[in-house]
């Protein structure tokens, strides 16, 4: 087993990359490593070469290329199967766009490996929030989440989160293949399916910050799919 992977799905993030991935090998370093995988959607502005650039400079950086954007949900999926076919004993998730503070990481790792089998860093418990949101992004945000919340009858706060780190366990438990969701959705049925699994899921507080540099990939239809998808996913998954 070879530690933990953060898997960075990207597209058009050029201007995110290279400073996203040094600092996320500084912040697994003090965990102990171990490895970054790029998942890189073809990007247009040429994210995947820099991505490359810094694979060859750094036999901690892999990057796996996939022929066009084909949704945030299957890039994942994509990564965690590479990860843990590479023997990853934790794979974690994160955003490329600084929105998520690589600084965080080893708190997510030292919560799994303490007992946790997925460690989800929370804007909505104690200690956790977020900065440069308008009252309206907010109010969707909650809200989305405590809808969620209570159509799934979960104790999870922050269930469109998506800084999370899995104990391989639960990868190989939740069957990631049969997921198709994009965004919010797919974080939700994530972290539905690891409850349903039986494993142990523990929030900790992060402050989420709006991303740095570059444009939103959140899309009004990825947030209406997220609504229709979880009565759907609690159908699905009783």
């Amino acid at each position: 087993m070879s530690g933990t992977w953060l898997v960075l799905p990207t597209y058009n993030e050029a201007e995110n990359v290279a400073a996203i991935v040094e600092a996320s090998l500084a912040a697994l370093a003090r965990t102990g490593g171990h490895h970054v995988l790029v998942v890189d959607d073809n990007s247009p502005d040429g994210t995947g070469r820099i991505a490359d650039d810094l694979a060859a400079s750094d036999d901690n950086v892999t990057v796996l290329h996939r022929p066009g954007k084909q949704g945030l949900g299957r890039a994942y999926i994509a990564g965690f199967q590479h990860a843990l076919a590479h023997g990853a004993e934790r794979v974690m998730e994160m955003d490329a766009d600084f929105s998520h503070d690589p600084d965080d990481i080893p708190l997510l790792v030292h919560e799994a490996r303490h007992g946790a089998d997925l460690v989800l860093g929370s804007r909505y418990i104690p200690g956790g929030g977020v900065v440069n949101w308008g009252a309206g992004r907010r109010i969707v945000s909650r809200g989305g989440c405590l809808y969620a919340q209570l159509v799934l009858r979960v104790p999870v706060r922050d269930l469109t989160g998506g800084y999370k780190c899995f104990d391989r366990r639960v990868l190989e438990a939740i069957g990631i293949e049969q997921m198709h969701a994009d965004g919010y959705g797919f974080q939700i049925e994530l972290t539905y399916r690891t409850l349903k699994a039986g494993f142990h899921v523990r929030e900790v507080p992060i402050v989420f910050h709006e991303r740095r540099a570059g444009a939103s990939k959140m899309s009004a239809r990825i947030a209406v799919e997220a609504v229709w998808k979880v009565p759907a996913l609690k159908l699905r998954l009783p």
